[in-house]
Order: C-alpha cells, then sequence, then structure tokens
C-alpha cells in the first residue's frame, strides 16, 4: 500500500441527496455539493484541494452526480471514465510537467461521496506494489474491488499502480 494508514474516518455510506438541500451540508458530501454548482453541460471541473495540508493539489471531479451512493469509477460509463482521466492527465501535466502522479483512493479510506482524482506533482522515488502499463488512457483498468489507483508517466506510456487503498500519499502535500 501507497503510505499508511488514512489519520480520517472513510464514508460508509452516502447520504447526499439532490433534491434535500440538508443532507449536502455534510462534510462527506460538500464535492457533490460543489458538482451541483457546475453547469449541466460540463463533464469534468476542478477544485483546488481545501484541506490545508494538501497545497500543492487539485482535485479532478466528474460533474454527474450520483444520489445517495459511494461514487465509484466504475460507475461511469466507458466515454465517461476516458474523459475523466484524460482531464485529470491534461491537468497534472498543465500543473506538473513530467512530474506529475494522479490518484484515486480505495472505498476504505475515501472521506467524500463523490468520485475525485488527486492531481498532484508524484514524489521521487514512489514506485511500490503492483502495476500495469498501459499505452492509452482508454485502457486504464477499472477497479471493481473497492481498490484504488495510481497513474504517472513511463516514457509513452502510462504506469498504473494497482490494489491499493492510500493512493494520494504518493503525490507532494
Amino acid at each position: 500500500m501507497a503510505g499508511g494508514l488514512a489519520s480520517f474516518a472513510a464514508v460508509d455510506k452516502c447520504g447526499c441527496d439532490p433534491a434535500d438541500a440538508t443532507t449536502l451540508a455534510a462534510r462527506e458530501c460538500s464535492l457533490t455539493n460543489e458538482a451541483l454548482k457546475q453547469p449541466g453541460e460540463l463533464k469534468v471541473f476542478f477544485l483546488k484541494d481545501s484541506n490545508p495540508r494538501k497545497a500543492n493539489r487539485t482535485l479532478a471531479l466528474p460533474r454527474r452526480v450520483v444520489p445517495a451512493a459511494m461514487h465509484e469509477l466504475k460507475d461511469l460509463s466507458p466515454k465517461e471514465r476516458t474523459t475523466l482521466w484524460k482531464a485529470a492527465i491534461a491537468k497534472a501535466i498543465e500543473l506538473w510537467g513530467e512530474e506529475w502522479g494522479v490518484a484515486y483512493n480505495g472505498a476504505k479510506v475515501r472521506t467524500q461521496c463523490h468520485l475525485h482524482i488527486h492531481i498532484g506533482k508524484l514524489l521521487k522515488g514512489i514506485d511500490s506494489g503492483e502495476a500495469v502499463f498501459v499505452n492509452r488512457i482508454d485502457d486504464i483498468p477499472v477497479p471493481a474491488d473497492g481498490t484504488g489507483l495510481w497513474i504517472h508517466p513511463a516514457g509513452k506510456r502510462f504506469k498504473v499502480h494497482i490494489k491499493e487503498q492510500i493512493c494520494e500519499t504518493v503525490l507532494l502535500r
């Protein structure tokens, strides 16, 4: 696993209901609340991570909201996933050049209901766990078992580290 145990509580179940604004006041629903503020035609949007301990992080999020459910990568269509990954990686390259990394935390450590990808600078010397190489963004595997993944460039390919929970710790805070 990339990093140690989380010092925060994971979300066990989501209570976000776009029809009931009071449910969106919960901390774990704050990203869903932000998604609902975005124009409906928007597919992906970006937010600066609000955690002051993660000053160098940006988040990529799909605009689409899945009410009262943990929004997972597997819930997106292949086209939606590709759109999200392309946007996240393009933003990562824009911000960090060839030193970029993106990370999706596993279900056991996520603190938000709404799906989000962490974007940041990959820490030097980080290269752990099980990984696969893919040539195209469309070929990034979809975790079906509640695990997360993190991705970084590997020449002209992408190295995708799979079957991990705490993935964002490979990125500069």
